[in-house]
């Protein structure tokens, strides 16, 4: 059967469909074992990231599931192709990792275009309140006994104005959360939501005037080759002094050596990252035992206004369970109906 110029096959009720799935931690078998108690396919489990050294793992499976991490690049797809692989599922929004040119007409690749918009807004909210309030900082010291308040003072949110960067899903709950704080919102997106704005509660202004007027900036936009490094030198300086950078979007939104730059200075006051440019090689790893080689992220790790989450920002029941229901939902369509649900187009 052919869709779309790829080959597919149906499900064999005899010999069920096997999925080999990479990157996977404890919490993946979890959600993903209790929705394929529906779909009854066969799931292979592998710890390590998909790449040109694991890519031959994948020969006598159909389906292969990957995640953020791992490597999808020209070696890889050869491999995959060769193995007759006929469905690339990704449990994630985000394809960065992808290499969509390589892929065109050989393997279909499919995705969760949304989970939970709650879930990443608010950690991102969790991360402005913990900052500005210095609630890791409290909660080590009355650990130790000490009660005292030196050095944990912080502001009202209530009245302070906020950017958003990026109204989709995920910025329109932010917007709705920061809205009973009481605070001024300014929003930028490229393709701006009228009909939303007229719901009140926000203004829409340049990228200028929003670096200008923010006390915190928070990130909600995607990676594009037009938001590559949107925070840099040049729109750190545009900023406030002492102003909040918030990034539970991608890691290549924000140059970190001038992120760096901009808390040295006090440009800067307060970094919150659920994401770093080159997080790939540490986050969802313990590392707790070994040195951290990444001089950026050592130093990132250093300052005592940063905080630095390890990507948990789609990290909740609900998230989790979405993705797990998506992913197979999207597997079901291609392998037993037919269709690319939530396929990612080659640009």
């Amino acid at each position: 059967m052919a869709l779309n110029g790829y080959n597919t096959i149906m499900k064999d009720n005899d010999q069920p469909v096997r999925i080999a799935f990479f990157d996977s931690k404890p919490y993946d078998k979890e959600s993903f074992d209790k929705v394929n108690k529906e779909f009854n396919y066969k799931i292979s489990y592998f710890k390590g990231h998909l790449s040109p050294e694991t890519a031959p793992l994948t020969r006598d499976f159909q389906v292969i599931c990957v995640f953020v991490h791992d490597v999808v690049n020209k070696a890889v797809i050869d491999i995959l192709a060769r193995n007759e692989v006929k469905l690339i599922a990704v449990r994630a929004a985000g394809y960065n990792n992808i290499d969509l040119k390589s892929l065109f007409k050989k393997i279909p690749v499919v995705r969760v275009p949304a989970y939970s918009p709650y879930a990443v807004a608010e950690l991102a909210v969790t991360l402005m309140l913990t900052l500005n309030r210095k609630v890791h900082k409290a909660y080590f010291r009355t650990r130790d006994n000490n009660f005292t308040l030196n050095g944990l003072l912080g502001f009202d949110m209530h009245g302070k104005t906020i950017g958003i960067i990026g109204t989709g899903k995920i910025g329109k709950v932010a917007i709705n959360i920061l809205k009973g704080f009481g605070m001024r919102i300014l929003a930028y997106d490229v393709f701006p939501d009228k009909e939303f704005q007229k719901a009140g509660g926000f203004e829409y202004v340049k990228l200028d005037v929003l670096y200008r007027d923010s006390d915190i900036i928070s990130l909600h936009c995607p990676l594009t080759k037009e938001t590559y490094r949107l925070i840099n030198k040049a729109s750190i300086a545009k900023m406030k002094t002492g102003v909040m950078l918030i990034n539970t979007g991608r890691g290549m939104l924000i140059d970190s050596k001038a992120l760096i730059v901009g808390l040295k200075t006090g440009k800067i006051g307060f970094a919150g990252l659920d994401v770093y440019e080159e997080e790939s090689d540490y986050f969802f790893e313990d590392f707790s035992n070994k040195i951290i080689t990444d001089d950026v992220l050592a130093r990132l790790l250093s300052f005592n206004n940063v905080m630095i989450t390890s990507h948990q920002g789609f990290f909740t029941q609900e998230a989790l369970a979405s993705i797990a229901a998506t992913t197979m939902n999207n597997i079901r369509d291609f392998l037993e109906l037919g269709k690319l649900t939530n396929e990612i187009h080659y640009p």
